[in-house]
This record gives C-alpha cells, sequence and structure tokens, in this order.
C-alpha cells in the first residue's frame, strides 16, 4: 500500500506498507511534473505512480528515504518515458 501526503509546497510524504513499513519524502519541482504529466494527474497520483514503478524494480526498504523525483531516472533512465507514457497516453 503506498499513501502520499503533501507536507510543504513541493513536498510529499510517501508511505509504504509491505513487509516493512517504511517513509520515504520526496521533493518535486512544477517544471517536472508537468514534463512527466502534462497536465494529466495530480502531484499525488503521480508520485504513487513513481513508487509503483520503484516497488516493480526493487523493496521498499531499498528505496532512498529522501530524494528529489528526478533522482529515479539516474538510477533507472526508463522512469521518465515510462511514466509518460503511463500518464499522458
Amino acid at each position: 500500500m503506498i499513501q502520499v501526503e503533501q507536507i510543504d509546497e513541493g513536498k510529499y510524504k510517501i508511505r509504504v506498507e509491505q513487509k516493512s513499513t517504511t517513509f520515504h519524502t520526496v521533493n518535486i519541482e512544477p517544471e517536472y511534473e508537468e514534463k512527466l504529466t502534462g497536465g494529466k494527474a495530480t502531484t499525488e497520483e503521480l508520485l504513487h505512480k513513481s513508487f509503483e514503478f520503484l516497488l516493480e524494480r526493487e523493496p521498499n526498504t531499498s528505496i532512498l528515504r529522501s530524494f528529489d523525483l528526478p533522482v529515479i531516472a539516474r538510477y533507472f533512465p526508463e522512469f521518465e518515458e515510462t511514466l509518460i507514457k503511463q500518464i499522458q497516453g
């Protein structure tokens, strides 16, 4: 289960419940959000899909505890293209 909660402007707390429950702080800039969603999804939906993407590739205990959303693409180069296709069609 993935829960997304805004804690400040551009800053979100993500709770991931699996065998272990983990908490993550993610920062996102409006320009990057627009690039990925094209305005077709909320920030919360984008972050939920981003964590689904990550969880398909690694356990929640391996996900960084705090990061800026573009960091995912450094580890998984297909991230941006995958999310754009999922959200924008």
